[in-house]
């Protein structure tokens, strides 16, 4: 299976390393630019951070980032190793659709610069990780206004809401789990929550517009949690949805298990204070190990978010 993370895996400095060695990732960036409208590869190789912290060049960087790390890894393995299912963290989900042939680049690209915009243009609000189930979070947040965004682990679920609601919700978390903290997020909004109503509105006609086509192999839904129906319209609905409903990626875990598939490769973005490419480490792989655990699955995971990691991982799969 081929996984791609969602927004917060960006950080300056993203994609420096692959520009320097692989033509074909420099051509995509340079692609990238013409598309946009403007030096994405300047903004992710310098900054301002603040800038590419912003929901509407975010979301195009980082599935440019993921689809560079994607065209390499391809190129490395002579396009022998072909997924049989993929599937991505909330923008994630538009790069599988890219992997399974559903989007072409260009069109990926264009509409979540559109998802981008609208969502911080029109978004409100804030996000709040809790390391608890949903059924002991969704009661506490639905008193104060706020909304499920992401249940991501059995014990981590993702709340959004406005920063005053949080505040408030914080608070009587603390009096009911005064060992179980949260962490907050100071996102543009409330993403997969009702904050995002209007943003989905306006985007709609942008998705409605879009040229997709069958994919080629599955793709899981974020909406959903099992695989997108395969008919373009019905993938389209359900990326609609996706804005303003949770993000069930514990249950995108689980049917992609049950499934049986081996490996999981995961490409682009990256955490972690370090200052350059090879400093960071994936986004989803904790969360893959985690949801293992007390399992009776055993899944072989490969990291390919660098040129490190891209040259470790093409080694191990052409063997």
């Amino acid at each position: 299976m081929f996984v791609f993370p969602g927004q917060g895996s960006q950080y300056v400095g993203m994609g420096s390393d692959l520009i320097q060695d692989f033509p074909v990732a420099q051509m995509l960036y340079h692609k990238a630019n013409h598309i946009v409208g403007y030096d994405l590869l300047k903004l992710c190789l310098e900054g301002p951070e603040e800038d590419l912290k912003l929901t509407r060049h975010t979301q195009p960087a980082l599935l440019t980032h993921a689809l560079a790390c994607l065209v390499i890894f391809r190129e490395l393995t002579e396009n022998r190793i072909q997924p049989v299912l993929a599937a991505g963290h909330s923008l994630g989900e538009y790069c599988a659709l890219v992997a399974a042939g559903a989007l072409d680049f260009e069109t990926a690209l264009r509409l979540v610069q559109k998802r981008g915009e609208y969502m911080g243009t029109y978004g409100e609000g804030e996000m709040l990780v809790f390391p608890l189930h949903l059924n002991e979070v969704r009661p506490l947040a639905e008193k104060h206004f706020c909304a499920v965004a992401a249940c991501n682990l059995p014990d981590q679920t993702v709340v959004g809401g406005r920063g005053e609601d949080l505040d408030k919700l914080t608070e009587e978390a603390h009096i009911h789990f005064p060992k179980k903290r949260p962490t907050r997020l100071r996102t543009e909004g409330a993403f997969h929550t009702f904050y995002m109503t209007v943003a989905a509105l306006h985007f709609r006609q942008v998705l409605d517009a879009a040229v997709m086509i069958k994919p080629a192999v599955r793709v899981l839904s974020n909406y959903t949690g099992s695989y997108h129906d395969p008919v373009p319209t019905a993938i389209k609905t359900r990326l609609f949805f996706q804005l303003f409903h949770q993000v069930d990626w514990i249950s995108n875990l689980e049917t992609a298990f049950q499934s049986g598939i081996t490996s999981i490769i995961e490409f682009g973005g990256g955490l972690g204070s370090g200052q350059t490419p090879e400093d960071k480490h994936p986004n989803l792989e904790s969360m893959i190990k985690k949801a293992q655990r007390g399992t009776d699955y055993s899944i072989n995971y490969y990291a390919a978010i660098n040129k490190k990691t891209l040259l470790e991982s093409a080694e191990a799969f052409i063997k």
